[in-house]
């Protein structure tokens, strides 16, 4: 992967408003905890970008490992949203909403699978794991780890960029250089958009993409719809029967749309 090739990418975006530094490593533990080290440490400033070609402990939501083989996107980037602790899922929506619309720009029809994940053909592409440091309320510092197939082995629920033997398009023909350059873009315009006044229109763009929207969930042993998200990040959920109309909304981390709800 070539740095300079990234940043001249970038360069093209007069908008960013952020200074980008760009680390690239053989192999790593994870970028999220190599990122951690280097604010630490060296106090590295937002707009720092670690990237690994392979990671041997790559994490994902909840714990769960995070397969990450040779040929992938691997990489974590620092910022500074000015967000209310409270307003922490916020964030998230931002985050996986900006890095799917940037690769539809790149005609890669990406979809949201709540809260985080990114979806091609129903099949799990990537997703995102924020970490935050909070004080006074507020979050002043968080590291996002991304990780996107592209050219790595996958299999079960999982689908990579490049082409494979279900002959599906050949997504892969975008350059690795330039899906890492809208990763960044994307996780900047979706922390962007995380303030009062742009949030009712970043939950409107982020439910234009949420693959689950209208489909049937079972929650506590009810039939449910996905309606939606709230403010918060919260899954709105549906129900109806033939005494009453009912609602609720469910926290992220409390319940797991799987891939059988695509």
């Amino acid at each position: 992967m070539e740095r300079q090739k990234i940043l001249d990418l970038l360069a093209e975006d007069r908008d960013l408003g952020l200074d980008i530094n760009i680390h690239i490593f053989d192999t790593l533990t994870s970028t999220n905890d190599k990122l951690a080290q280097l604010i630490a440490e060296e106090n590295a400033p937002p707009g720092t970008v670690v990237i690994a070609r392979t990671q041997t402990a790559g994490r994902g939501q909840r714990g769960s490992t995070w397969d990450s083989g040779e040929g992938g996107l691997y990489m974590s980037m620092s910022i500074a949203p000015d967000l209310l602790a409270i307003n922490v899922h916020q964030l998230t929506v931002g985050l996986v909403w900006g890095i799917a619309d940037q690769l539809r720009q790149q005609k890669i029809p990406v979809w949201i699978k709540w809260p985080n994940d990114l979806i091609l053909a129903d099949r799990k592409l990537g997703g995102i794991l924020t970490q935050t440091r909070i004080a006074q309320g507020k979050i002043h510092q968080a590291i996002v780890g991304v990780g996107i197939n592209y050219a790595n082995p996958v299999e079960g629920k999982a689908i990579n960029l490049a082409p494979s033997k279900d002959c599906q398009p050949n997504y892969g023909n975008i350059p690795i250089q330039m899906l890492t350059s809208c990763t960044i873009r994307g996780i900047i315009s979706g922390y962007k958009r995380c303030t009062p006044a742009t949030i009712d229109s970043l939950l409107s763009d982020y439910l234009e993409l949420l693959n689950a929207r209208g489909s049937s969930v079972i929650v506590d042993g009810k039939l449910g719809t996905v309606l939606g998200i709230s403010p918060q990040g919260e899954l709105h959920i549906g129900f109806t029967t033939a005494a009453e109309i009912t609602e609720t909304y469910l926290i992220p981390g409390t319940f797991t749309l799987g891939y059988e709800n695509l």
